[in-house]
């Protein structure tokens, strides 16, 4: 059993209210929209979170941009470096086809 004694919390609790937190503080569609825009529109091939947060058209939480990159990250469309972020989703058929058809060296 965790208890909090004395005001004191354990850090299961802290993790949970973090999670909780977390939660709070979800993105809206349309502001993945806007950052997913931002990053496939870039005039750079690399470019870092600041970049992204004075960019969008309106303010958003500290929280948010990372919440949204790692969104991104784990769906496959950019990949997040110690160098910046670049975006690596490729919709186009013709390319995918050559890769499922591309041999193994």
């Amino acid at each position: 059993m965790v208890m909090a004694v004395h005001g004191l919390f354990t850090k299961e609790m802290m993790s949970k209210a973090i999670a909780v937190q977390e939660i709070k503080h979800s993105p809206t569609l349309n502001t993945v929209i806007m950052v997913e825009n931002f990053i496939k529109n870039a005039k750079n091939s690399i470019i870092t979170v600041p970049e992204i947060k004075r960019n969008l058209p309106k303010q958003v939480n500290h929280y948010t941009p990372k919440v949204i990159l790692e969104y991104l990250e784990n769906s496959g469309k950019i990949v997040v470096t110690l160098k910046g972020i670049t975006r690596i989703h490729n919709p186009n058929a013709n390319l995918r086809q050559a890769i499922a058809k591309g041999i193994d060296v």
